[in-house]
């Protein structure tokens, strides 16, 4: 059994962003060697999450596939876009004062909204390998969502294989 891992980068938005990074992980994939076993696909942010799901041929004007805008909707029907401080308990003043201390602005801690997004939806997917094939279906695509709307960010994605 061999465990093979890599990693690439992504640049967010001021806006939930959704990047299909299918291509990437298929091409980490095949330097793997693995036939059969297991492909993982984690964000380490604690506001991005990993999806499997179908794309959707069309696009809003953002670029924004229509699937994964419907997908920001309902999540906004049910955890609301963090506007202002005071509308969620977090970040309180002891969050506050920690951010400062990393040279945040305020505001950069008022995406709680994010964080209960990610937490919903997951940080990582696991997908079968058999064949040499990830098994995604016939319209699967793995997405990188980043809900952060406070600012833009380049961030990374991390694959791990696991089989033979």
């Amino acid at each position: 059994m061999s465990v093979f891992h890599n990693f690439f980068k992504v640049q967010s938005d001021r806006r939930p962003t959704f990047d299909d990074v299918t291509e990437q992980v298929e091409e980490i994939f095949s330097k793997s060697g693995v036939q059969n076993g297991i492909l993982v696909v984690f964000s380490q942010h604690t506001t991005c999450s990993v999806l499997v799901q179908e794309a959707s041929d069309d696009k809003n004007y953002w670029g924004t596939d229509l699937l994964m805008q419907d997908l920001v909707n309902v999540l906004e029907s049910i955890i609301p876009t963090c506007r202002t401080e005071g509308q969620y308990l977090h970040p309180g003043p002891k969050h506050i004062e920690a951010a400062a201390g990393r040279d945040e602005l305020p505001s950069w801690s008022l995406n709680t909204d994010a964080h209960l997004r990610s937490v919903i939806l997951g940080r990582s997917v696991t997908i079968p390998v058999e064949d040499g094939k990830l098994v995604l279906g016939e319209f699967g695509r793995i997405y990188f969502a980043d809900f952060d709307q406070v600012r833009a960010r380049e961030r990374f994605v991390r694959v791990q294989i696991v089989g033979e």
